[in-house]
């Protein structure tokens, strides 16, 4: 323990090192040219780019403060076609399915570059703040464009968030941004936002946040016989949820002639119990507890060489070190006390030329480096070499346009102990396509295809007892068509509207399944699986103006049919697969009057089994409900702005699980306080 404790010690130096010098060599660099101040983004769950063949479902700028919303795994939940995992409190894991796809095969992107963690496939959005974020954007698919790294192509859908980038207006040279945030169940939260101006060209910014909570609060908790009869019906306290978080984030942003760069370093550090499942009657005190840390330094340069070639190049070094233990011993969980430790260092380079006005071609090329090493008895300490190429091209005929891509990815691992799998080489196409009737130039008709896969992770391949090295990745094909419809009025009462509609139909293949090997102590990775996805999206926006008041619903809707197709001889065979709603939706409606703002959001997931994949009334998950409200005030003082926001979440105080056994808070409130100076 000592060697990792002076390992990671050493990893910290060397990224605060990194971030001072790269502030102090470009803080000397001064040009003459203006930098051009951005635009604030307007507030939309939308995009208005035809060229944006599938558009993404967007939250921008102020929304992201408005719809009572934590973390990005909180935001995320007012998209269509995404099933949220939240395992409870503050502190607990949240992780995103799209379309039931699964969690793996999610790529979450920040700044332009994924965060990985190759040890499971998993990322917890909930360790990601919203104060620094200007946007979330979720893709299904992929991007629709061809200037990007060649990960971006390897995803069935894709989460981008964006940070902020500094804008200054006139004269200033300084902006700092000064939050906190409490609420009912003992939490503080102060948090603040520096940027600063260092030339024409140049821009810096620093961000820190603390976290801490005790994670206790009240839940309802109903046990029901095999037999419908009620076991018990009580009102206890969460324990195990409770939180200690530090985060901090610094970037340099400049601007080139015809070109830009950036470099960002981020760092996460939190203590937090783990929530644990109320079963056979206990609610708590299981000993629980993870410890983790997480460092990033990365880098972005964007150049146009010749009038029709341009150039990016990225490259990404990060540091992660978990702790989990358990400290309870009993016939199903033993006694845990496991650190992991990954790196990863990522390298790309994209290249576009403009054949034609209309006509694009691209080459992407990525380099990929993961290792694991872990306290674990005969663990295989394995090493992961990927390697990325993607060929795109997108052509714009009139009214139509389509893209194609071929992503080819190869992989070779290594290992100190144990056997490896074979080396793995795979290439994926993608073909999107648009049309825009010039008869009704408000609607664009869409459809897709793509073809891709993800890797086994590393638990899935070496855990101890439990990994399978002979396992196949797993793929899948996915089918969609759909139509956005988008118009502007002149009308004195009704001003926008905005609707957009897809079908789609998923087929997973080898899905990677945990199985019984022998005894039920005794688990192996197979590849077993099969499901098809049938679904549909619904995402509905207006803006409405009522004298001095504005008005802006926005409403969404998921319909899917997930069934398990693996085995005619299951139980199972063709049933709903586990967490997975057949319907879901959200509403929310934001109003303005002066300085006056009003929010008011619903959400909804319908009925649903657990994870026991029998469609059976034993396994049944109740639908729930929850109704939020918040209200925000802006006051000036001597040209700062100064804003109060109170927000009731739950108010109708439901109680209700995401995940079974793992209940979520009832009625809580907020009071955020946010000073500008």
């Amino acid at each position: 323990m000592t060697a990792k404790l002076i390992t990671s010690t050493i990893y910290k130096a060397v990224f605060t090192i990194l971030v001072i010098t790269s502030q102090l060599l470009y803080s000397q660099k001064k040009k003459n040219d203006t930098l051009k101040e951005e635009s604030i983004k307007a507030i939309s769950l939308y995009k208005k780019n035809f060229k944006e063949i599938i558009p993404a479902q967007t939250i921008q700028g102020e929304a992201l403060e408005r719809l009572n919303s934590h973390s990005v795994a909180d935001a995320l939940r007012y998209f269509s076609g995404v099933q949220i995992k939240d395992y409870g409190g503050i502190g607990g894991l949240k992780t995103i399915n799209v379309r039931s796809l699964g969690s793996q095969h999610v790529g979450v992107f920040y700044d332009g570059i994924q965060l990985g963690n190759v040890q499971n496939g998993l990322v917890d959005l909930g360790r990601y703040s919203l104060d620094d974020l200007e946007e979330i954007s979720l893709y299904n698919g992929q991007k629709s464009e061809i200037f990007q790294p060649a990960k971006d192509f390897g995803s069935s859908g894709s989460i981008y968030l964006q940070p902020k980038i500094p804008v200054f207006k006139g004269t200033r040279k300084t902006n700092l941004v000064i939050r906190a945030k409490s609420a009912s169940i003992d939490l503080f939260n102060p948090s603040f936002r520096l940027e600063q101006k260092i030339s024409d060209r140049v821009s810096a910014s620093f961000s820190a946040e603390f976290m801490q909570s005790d994670g206790i609060y009240r839940f309802r908790y109903a046990k029901k016989y095999p037999d419908g009869q009620q076991a018990y019906d009580t009102i206890a306290k969460r324990q195990d949820s409770d939180i200690k978080a530090k985060r901090f984030e610094t970037s340099l942003n400049g601007i080139l002639n015809n070109g830009s760069w950036n470099i960002r370093g981020y760092g996460y550090i939190s203590d937090r119990g783990m929530p644990a499942p109320i079963v056979n009657g206990r609610f708590g005190g299981r000993g629980a507890r993870l410890s983790d840390e997480n460092y990033f330094v990365q880098a972005n340069l964007r150049k146009k060489l010749f009038p029709k070639f341009e150039t990016q190049l990225k490259a990404k070094f990060a540091y992660d070190y978990t702790h989990f233990m358990d400290t309870v011993r009993s016939q199903s969980i033993m006694y845990t006390d496991n650190v992991y430790i990954q790196r990863e260092v990522y390298l790309s380079s994209s290249n576009i030329y403009s054949i034609t006005p209309n006509w694009d071609v691209s080459l992407s090329g990525d380099f990929q480096y993961n290792n694991l090493d872990a306290n674990l008895d005969n663990f295989s300490y394995p090493t992961r070499y990927t390697t990325l190429v993607a060929l795109a091209t997108t052509y714009q005929w009139n009214r139509f346009k389509i893209l194609g891509s071929l992503l080819g990815t190869f992989t070779f691992e290594e290992v100190r102990k144990n056997k490896r799998p074979g080396d793995s080489r795979e290439w994926t196409p993608a073909v999107f396509m648009s049309y825009q009737p010039e008869i009704i130039p408000e609607l664009t008709l869409r459809a897709f295809y793509k073809r891709i896969f993800r890797l086994p992770t590393f638990n899935d391949l070496y855990y101890t007892n439990i990994g399978n090295t002979y396992l196949k990745p797993e793929f899948t094909n996915q089918y969609d068509v759909g139509f956005t419809y988008q118009k502007n009025y002149n009308n004195y009462f009704f001003k926008s509207f905005y609707a957009k509609v897809d079908g789609y139909y998923n087929k997973v293949q080898d899905k990677i399944v945990a199985a019984p090997n022998g005894s039920m102590f005794r688990w192996l990775m197979m590849n077993l699986g099969l499901v098809e996805i049938i679904g549909a999206d619904v995402n509905v926006q207006a803006e409405m103006q009522l004298g001095k008041v504005k008005l802006r619903p926005l409403l969404s809707y998921t319909y899917q049919s997930a069934r398990d197709m693996t085995d005619p001889e299951d139980t199972f065979y063709k049933n709903q697969i586990p967490y997975t709603p057949w319907h879901s939706g959200s509403f929310a409606l934001m109003a303005d009057y002066k300085d006056w703002s009003f929010n008011y959001s619903a959400m909804y997931v319908g009925k649903r089994y657990d994870v026991n994949q029998d469609n059976i009334q034993y396994n049944y998950v109740q639908p729930w409900y929850t109704h939020d409200l918040s209200v925000q005030k802006k006051f000036n003082w001597a040209d700062h702005q100064f804003k109060v926001s109170l927000e009731m979440n739950n108010i109708f105080n439901q109680y209700y699980d995401v995940v079974i056994n793992y209940p979520m808070p009832g009625r809580n409130f907020k009071l955020i306080l946010n000073f500008t100076l």
